[in-house]
């Protein structure tokens, strides 16, 4: 065999070879004929025409996502940074018009994003901005897919992922959040405070009413004890008077028992001597006699009649001691 043939049977065998070639899953091939289009080959074991035809180009069916990160102002004047994916493929039966009439559609994505959110943020507040993201976003999808669709493209979805307001607003927009929070706490703890104060006021109230009834009972219970004291008393020939004095002097000692029981006591009482309680007794005895001689020798005292205009009426006159007038 001469080196002629095994040449010609090489390339024989290369360009037999290169008629062959395959295309991936959810991938598209561009066939050109001496530059011009003509056809689109799927999935699979392909078959072209050596050296006549050749692979243009790969398109991608699947889904891409592009992030595009745009700076923009608010209506309050707030300079934010948004980051927005776009999520788009390639229409199938328009692999032509993705391949042909456009050569980078990410740049042309780009472009109408920004476009898009430039004529949208303007018009919100920032407060607005973080609430209506998601209007922002199908604002975006409605205009890409007017645009694209033109070029074989079809947007799936668009979302606003990240909104990124400069450092000093978002640290005062932390700080009235802060604040706000706190002027909550206070007014909790303060209605709980006047919760406690309220409730604490009435179980003092309360406690008062049911110690002044304590007190009133202990009295009245005091009260009928010494009317029972002097009753027995009377019954053994003691007198009202001497019996009065005996419970106040009895009171008088139990008081002094009462303060000695306490070891922490400061409480000194004066005058105090052994005989102070005889004294007492001697003194609140003649005491009572005196006022009831008093009271005998008014009930006693003749009356002395005096005359007005119309009609005669008496007095008593403790200091005089002659008969009626005639």
């Amino acid at each position: 065999m001469t080196p002629l043939l095994i040449i010609i049977l090489v390339l024989g065998l290369f360009i037999l070879l290169s008629s062959f070639f395959t295309v991936k899953q959810q991938t598209a091939v561009v066939i050109e004929r001496f530059g011009k289009f003509t056809s689109i080959r799927s999935s699979g074991l392909q078959l072209k025409i050596p050296v006549i035809d050749r692979i243009a180009g790969r398109v991608n069916l699947r889904i891409q996502q592009l992030d595009v990160i745009i700076e923009t102002k608010t209506k309050d004047n707030v300079f934010i940074k948004m980051k927005v994916s776009v999520q788009f493929n390639v229409i199938q039966t328009k692999v032509y018009e993705a391949f042909y009439k456009l050569e980078y559609p990410h740049d042309q994505i780009t472009a109408y994003v920004f476009d898009v959110v430039r004529a949208e943020v303007p018009k919100l507040i920032l407060d607005d901005v973080f609430l209506r993201k998601d209007d922002i976003a199908i604002a975006v999808k409605r205009e890409l897919n007017e645009s694209m669709t033109t070029y074989g493209y079809d947007i799936i979805n668009t979302l606003v992922t990240d909104i990124d307001p400069d450092i000093q607003v978002k640290n005062a927009m932390n700080r009235i959040n802060a604040a706000d929070r706190e002027k909550t706490a206070a007014e909790f703890e303060s209605e709980a405070q006047r919760i406690r104060i309220v409730a604490k006021a009435k179980a003092e109230a309360e406690s008062k009413k049911l110690q002044g009834q304590g007190i009133a009972d202990q009295r009245r219970e005091i009260a009928r004890g010494l009317v029972e004291s002097v009753e027995v008393l009377n019954n053994v020939g003691i007198n009202s008077q001497e019996a009065s004095a005996l419970i106040v002097v009895t009171q008088h000692y139990d008081t002094l028992q009462a303060i000695g029981a306490d070891t922490n006591s400061n409480l000194i009482l004066l005058p105090n001597s052994p005989q102070a309680g005889s004294d007492m007794l001697n003194n609140m005895v003649a005491s009572f006699t005196a006022s009831n001689q008093i009271g005998e020798t008014m009930k006693n005292q003749p009356k002395r009649a005096k005359k007005s205009d119309n009609h005669t009426s008496t007095d008593y006159n403790p200091s005089d001691t002659s008969g009626p007038e005639a």
